[in-house]
């Protein structure tokens, strides 16, 4: 008489305990290895996952779930020195609910990663959120996977909603909060050529030469860092930011300025600082400026 052994399956959330892991970092290193996908809110099983040991299950009270082989526990990918353990970029697209296509570009924008002569590099501020540069096997092509923390990352989830208008009305209101004491004492009521509304004569100065210039820019745009802090004007084609420094004879001006200074030193950014001297020959200290950053002003 010959017997055989009854295949036993475990819940995610049971298999999570076992691996001593969180449970949502074992649905993403499923999904990072395309064991599952995300469809309307819900977790589907993939024919892959069905091939790795997966199967629907249901239970009297909380309806269907997605199950596994225990044995999967023993799988490469839970391995901490495995590379897949990390979030590539379709996992993120997923997440965010974003085609694979804009997200590369949106973690650029952030300045998380920067695009080369080939494929997606990663910036200093985006190995301090633990970014990992990798390569294609083949090709040689680099790219960058990030670890499960990304998903909560403060600004990138801010962008996201900004990007599809989830954002709530208070989310918005918080967002556009800024303690300083200088953005209540200093209105923003300068209406600049391209409509956006700055809060001294020089910053209007600013934006009107960057427009008549052709150069977008966003005015007032949130660092892409844990920090609270604004930039005067951002520079997408280069991943630039301009700060004109009008009042350094307050004090609080003053440390605000070297706290500024520090945040941009610290994450690597590109900066072009502007003063009073400089506002009455843009034309001759932008381009300059801009041009050290491979930014080509006509």
């Amino acid at each position: 008489m010959t017997t055989t052994n009854k295949v036993k399956y475990v819940s995610t959330t049971a298999l999570s305990k076992e691996l001593k892991m969180n449970v949502k970092e074992t649905f993403n290193i499923f999904l990072a290895n395309g064991l599952i996908n995300r469809v309307d809110n819900q977790w589907v099983l993939t024919e892959k996952g069905k091939q790795s040991g997966g199967t629907i299950k249901r239970h009297p009270k909380v309806g269907e779930y997605i199950a596994w082989d225990e044995t999967i526990k023993d799988h490469s990918m839970f391995k901490t020195d495995r590379k897949d353990e990390l979030l590539n970029i379709t996992a993120l697209s997923k997440h965010f609910g974003v085609s694979k296509l804009k997200m590369n570009p949106i973690l650029s924008e952030l300045g998380f990663i920067q695009k080369g002569l080939k494929g997606w590099t990663v910036t200093k501020l985006g190995q301090s959120l633990g970014g990992k540069q990798l390569e294609y096997d083949k090709t040689g092509v680099p790219y960058v996977n990030w670890p499960e923390i990304i998903l909560q990352n403060k600004r990138l989830v801010e962008t996201m909603k900004e990007l599809q208008g989830n954002d709530t009305e208070e989310e918005t209101k918080a967002a556009n909060h800024n303690p300083l004491e200088f953005r209540e004492k200093f209105e923003a009521k300068h209406r600049a050529a391209d409509g956006h509304y700055v809060r001294s004569r020089a910053e209007m100065l600013i934006d009107n030469w960057l427009y008549m210039s052709e150069i977008v820019h966003a005015y007032e745009r949130k660092l892409p860092v844990e920090e609270d802090v604004y930039t005067d004007f951002y520079l997408p084609i280069g991943k630039v930011y301009i700060e004109y420094w009008g009042l350094e004879n307050d004090p609080k001006y003053a440390a605000r300025k070297q706290e500024k200074l520090r945040i941009y030193k610290k994450y690597g950014f590109n900066l072009i600082e502007l003063h009073d001297a400089d506002i009455q020959n843009l034309d001759d200290i932008l381009p300059k400026k801009l041009l050290m950053f491979g930014i080509k002003a006509y």
